[in-house]
C-alpha cells in the first residue's frame, strides 16, 4: 500500500512540475499563442489535470487581468472609433446568432438549458457569457459544462485555423481583426488569433469583442425577465478597466515606458492563458459534451463564421 501512495505522489509531483514548466514557458515570451495552445491541449489529451480546478480560477483570472493589460497599448479615440463602427455589426450578428442558435438546438434536440448556453456563448463572448446566464437558468453543473466544454474546443480550432484562413483570403488587418471579434467565442482566443495576424488585428479584435461583450448585460436582464430570476446579473467589470487603461495610455504620454510594459505583459499573459485553457481540453469532457450539443456548436459557428466573413470580404461590413 505504501509503495501504490509513493508512486501516486511522485506521479503527482512530475505532472505538477509539467504543467507548471509549460505555464511558465508560456509566460516568458519566448513561445506563439499557437503553440501555447497546441501544448496545452496535449497535454490535456494526454494525462489526467492535476490541479483542475485552481488552473480554472487562475485562467479566468488571468484572461480578464490580461485584457486590462492589452488596454495600455491602446489608443483611447481608436477604442471609441472602432467600437462605435462595430455597434451596428454587433447588434445584427447577435440577434443572427441567437436566433439561429435556438433553432438549431430544437432540431437537434439539445436540451432546452444547454442549448441556450452554447447559443449565448456564441452570440457574444463564450466563457463569460455562459457564466453569467448560467446563474439565471439555474442551470446544473453538467449543463454548464457541457456548454463551456463546446465552446473551449471550438474556440482551441478557431485559434489555430483562423489566421491561415485569413492569410489565404487576403483580408487586411482591420477586416480580420473585425472577423475574428464577430466569429471567436471567447476574448482570449480572439486576441490570440488576431495578435498572431498583427498589430491592427489585434487593436479591431479587442476593442470589438471587449464592445459585443458588454452585451451580456441586457442579454443576462432579458433572460432574467423572462425566466422571472432574481439571480444578480454579473457586469464585466474588466471592460472598465480596459477602458482606464486606454485612457492612461492615450493620455499620459510621459507614462509610455511603463504602458509598453504592461501591454507586453498582458500578451505574455493571454498566451499562458490559452495554455491554461488548453490544459482543460480533455478526453473526458470531450466525451461529456455529447454529439448534439457538440453538433450544434459546430453548426452554429460555422454559420456565424462563414456569414461575417462573406459580408466582410464583399465590403459590406466594414470599419
Amino acid at each position: 500500500m505504501q509503495t501504490v501512495d509513493t508512486s501516486e505522489s511522485v506521479k503527482s509531483i512530475i505532472l505538477k512540475t509539467l504543467f507548471f514548466a509549460g505555464l511558465i514557458i508560456s509566460a516568458s515570451g519566448f513561445v506563439s499563442p499557437p503553440i501555447a495552445l497546441t501544448a496545452g491541449i496535449i497535454f490535456g489529451l494526454s494525462v489526467p489535470h492535476p490541479l483542475p480546478a485552481d488552473s480554472k480560477d487562475l485562467s479566468r483570472f488571468l484572461l480578464q487581468a490580461s485584457v486590462v493589460a492589452l488596454g495600455f497599448g491602446m489608443n483611447l479615440n481608436e477604442v471609441i472609433k472602432v467600437g462605435r463602427s462595430g455597434f451596428i455589426y454587433t447588434a445584427l450578428g447577435i440577434s443572427f446568432a441567437l436566433v439561429a442558435g435556438l433553432a438549431l438546438g430544437k432540431l437537434l434536440r439539445v436540451r432546452e438549458k444547454s442549448a441556450f448556453l452554447i447559443t449565448a456563448g456564441t452570440a457574444i463572448c463564450g466563457g463569460s457569457a455562459i457564466a453569467a446566464v448560467g446563474p439565471i437558468l439555474h442551470a446544473d453543473e453538467q449543463e454548464m459544462a457541457v456548454a463551456l466544454g463546446t465552446i473551449f474546443i471550438l474556440n482551441s480550432v478557431a485559434l489555430l485555423v483562423f489566421p491561415p484562413i485569413g492569410h489565404a483570403l487576403h483580408l487586411t488587418q482591420q477586416q480580420f481583426g473585425l472577423w475574428a471579434a464577430l466569429a471567436i467565442h471567447d476574448t482570449s482566443s480572439v486576441v490570440g488569433a488576431a495578435s498572431k495576424y498583427g498589430a491592427a488585428a489585434l487593436i479591431v479584435g479587442t476593442t470589438v469583442k471587449l464592445a459585443r461583450a458588454l452585451w451580456i448585460v441586457p442579454l443576462a436582464l432579458v433572460t432574467a425577465a423572462v425566466k422571472r430570476s432574481s439571480s444578480r446579473v454579473k457586469l464585466p467589470w474588466f471592460i472598465l478597466l480596459f477602458c482606464l487603461a486606454a485612457v492612461v495610455n492615450t493620455y499620459l504620454p510621459t507614462a509610455s515606458r511603463l504602458t509598453q510594459l504592461f501591454f507586453t505583459l498582458g500578451r505574455y499573459g493571454l498566451t499562458a492563458t490559452l495554455f491554461l485553457i488548453g490544459t482543460s481540453i480533455s478526453l473526458r469532457a470531450i466525451r461529456e459534451v455529447g454529439w448534439r450539443p457538440l453538433a450544434q456548436g459546430i453548426l452554429l459557428w460555422v454559420l456565424v463564421a462563414v456569414t461575417s466573413l462573406y459580408f466582410i470580404h464583399i465590403g459590406w461590413i466594414a470599419l
